[in-house]
């Protein structure tokens, strides 16, 4: 009856030692696949910024062939300070609306759990 248990023991802990080098092996194959989509998320934000820029120049060069081209060039710099301005203060608003960081409605939550078992302890 000890050897089987003592079996018993030794197969369980194999197996258990087993499928957490299969967890290790396959968490790291993800990171890989995980890194590798990060970088390309990253490259994409690049190139998609370049594209903008691309763009912000392609509405200077269209503005100017009715007006000065310093004169294009001020009237989409304005625009897009403007555009800046505005996503900053609905920015700002949003961050201050989530302040302060802490999950005050678990906070309480746990509070009044802690409170009903010490009430319910002392009965």
């Amino acid at each position: 009856m000890g050897e089987l248990v003592q079996r018993a023991s030794q197969q369980l802990s194999e197996l258990v030692r087993g499928e957490l080098r299969l967890a290790q092996a396959e968490m790291k194959e993800k990171g890989k696949r995980y890194g590798k989509g990060g970088g390309l998320f990253g490259g994409a934000g690049l190139v998609g910024f370049l594209m903008l820029q691309a763009l912000v120049a392609t509405v200077i060069a269209a503005l100017a062939v009715a007006l000065p081209v310093w004169a294009a060039g001020l009237i989409v710099t304005a625009v897009l300070g403007l555009l800046a301005a505005v996503m900053a203060l609905t920015g700002k608003k949003e961050v201050s609306q989530a302040a302060p960081p802490a999950p005050e409605e678990t906070i309480e939550n746990v509070k009044a759990d802690v409170a009903e078992i010490k009430e319910s302890a002392h009965r």
